[in-house]
């Protein structure tokens, strides 16, 4: 399948479009914050058109993954080549873009959450020119992330997130912005050091015959490194259950662990969303959160299929802790974005241990709690905004009687509170059944301990529901105004996802369903 825009390829277009906003916008005047506002609105706006057509044309039935042949849109050239390096041998790097079933939903989400986090970010005064200059940075690092077929390409994209994340947290976020910017900076650097050491032995150690030139080169290319065969004999990453591919498997994990986050490495994260302005907590929880699990099932899972088998107990446990781990701290909050922050921990267990289960079921049902997710969390988030922009305080026990006082606000914060507590009839409930059917087959005992965070996250949110929206109105709340119209266009597309996806979510399911079976079929058999 391929889509050509004025001779660019569609992935081209929605990856990179954020960049030609960026130009306009730093050729803007600092004064001309409504043309900054309406430019990146724009930008994002298209890209979540592009997504539309993307999935209108989508062919369901193409698995992707490892086959090169089953890509989607695949736009793929030299890009950097060195010739006659005789220590290194030939240097290729490929400008290599295409999506299958595992990336194409987060394509979406990466599209209608940029959208959102720029119609939530429209009431940004301060220095509105670099928030907005960064901010399309930003979602162009974590698009070309999910397109990237390319380890070289995908490392670039990966790190290009990290600088404007930090200057977005550390000059727009709260009183302690600074100590939560360098925090996150440290903890995904040196996951992305990890990430550059893995991929430079994988580099070292793949190599593909040249069909036109019979010469043996050396490739970035992340579908020939899941072919065994193209490993060279005696380098440092070839043959199976070695001991450097555990460590390379390791490293991966952690880089990867770092991001989503996963119980041991997940302090960061309540600092940074506390601290981080609205918008970036819902791009935070919404998008960058995903990108961690999806590396593991681009990359960990099907280039060291050996090293995913033997750890992927320690993979499920940690998912447990991290269910219940979470919800425990997040009923232990009394500030409304920390207990947001801390159920994302336990919300992504979930989708670890149903990836680490290895089967269909658990596997959807975790690609599908990426994408939910990342929609729950974004309504969440943007609710925390609007109280906090009214009243300037998070505190749980501030609150009271909200119901009576904003009635719209309260019905679709009581949606998003239900689907993260994962009622049925809304998006939750269907991801977080099947990742734990998936993991129920595979890891019995972990999964019965793993159910009762939803007993604890029944506890959280209802405990949530009762402090802010029942009871009395509290005097000094009498004056509140209900959401306005701009706060309703970020809310209204986020809670029709939330009930469609939760009464239908075979259009979803549909999407994903052929890549990850194969998937699953690839790394059981070894590769």
């Amino acid at each position: 399948m391929e889509f050509q825009l004025f001779g660019i390829g569609i992935l081209t277009w929605i990856v990179f479009l954020p960049i030609v906003g960026m130009i306009i916008i730093l050729l803007l005047p600092d004064q001309s914050k409504k043309a900054i506002r309406w430019t990146a609105a724009a930008v994002t706006g298209l890209q979540v058109v592009l997504a539309g057509v993307i999935y209108s044309l989508f062919d369901r039935s193409m698995v992707g993954i490892n086959e090169a042949e089953s890509f989607q849109f695949v736009e793929k050239f030299s890009w950097i080549t060195v010739d006659a390096v005789p220590w290194v041998g030939r240097i290729e790097i490929n400008y290599f873009l295409g999506i299958d079933g595992l990336s194409v939903l987060m394509v979406i989400l990466a599209s209608i959450i940029g959208l959102i986090g720029v119609i939530s970010s429209w009431n940004i005064e301060k220095m509105t020119k670099g928030y907005f200059a960064l901010y399309l940075l930003l979602v162009t690092g974590m698009m070309g992330v999910f397109v990237s077929l390319d380890f070289f390409l995908f490392f670039i994209f990966w790190e290009v997130m990290l600088l404007p994340m930090y200057f977005l947290i550390g000059l727009w976020g709260g009183p302690r912005r600074e100590y939560a910017a360098i925090k996150f900076f440290l903890y995904t650097f040196f996951g992305g050091v990890l990430m550059m050491l893995v991929m430079l032995a994988l580099y070292f150690s793949v190599a593909y015959t040249d069909a036109a030139t019979g010469e043996s080169v050396h490739t970035f290319n992340m579908l020939h490194m899941m072919n065994p065969e193209n490993y060279v004999d005696g380098s440092i990453l070839s043959g199976v259950d070695t001991t450097w591919r555990y460590v390379a498997w390791l490293a991966l994990f952690i880089s990867f662990a770092i991001k989503i986050p996963l119980f041991p490495f997940h302090t960061w994260l309540p600092d940074a969303h506390v601290e981080a302005p609205t918008p970036i907590s819902v791009i935070l929880a919404g998008v960058l959160l995903k990108l961690g699990t999806y590396g593991l099932l681009r990359i960990s899972f099907p280039i060291f299929p050996d090293g995913t088998e033997y750890f992927v107990y320690l993979m499920a446990a940690l998912g447990m802790i991290s269910i219940i781990y979470g919800a425990f701290c997040a009923m232990a909050q009394d500030d409304f974005k920390k207990l947001i922050a801390y159920s994302s921990i336990s919300h992504m267990g979930i989708v670890v241990i149903g990836i680490a289960a290895l089967n269909t079921q658990g596997m959807v049902g975790g690609v599908l709690q990426m994408f939910n997710h990342g929609i729950i969390t974004a309504v969440l988030f943007l609710a925390v905004g609007v109280l906090y922009d009214r009243t300037h305080t998070r505190g749980l026990y501030d609150f009271g009687g909200i119901a009576n006082q904003m009635p719209k606000y309260t019905g679709i914060a009581m949606v998003g509170l239900f689907a993260a507590l994962g009622l049925p009839g809304l998006n939750g409930f269907v991801s977080e059944l099947f990742s734990f059917l998936g993991a129920f087959e595979a890891y019995r005992w972990i999964t019965i301990i793993s159910v009762f965070g939803i007993i604890l996250t029944a506890g959280y949110i209802l405990w949530t529901i009762q402090r802010i929206f029942l009871g009395n109105l509290q005097e000094k709340h009498k004056s509140l105004e209900d959401l306005t119209l701009r706060e309703m266009l970020a809310f209204v597309p986020l809670i029709i996802l939330i009930i469609l996806l939760g009464i239908y979510p075979a259009p979803a399911i549909e999407l994903m369903n052929a890549s990850l079976s194969h998937l699953v079929e690839f790394v059981t058999n070894g590769g």
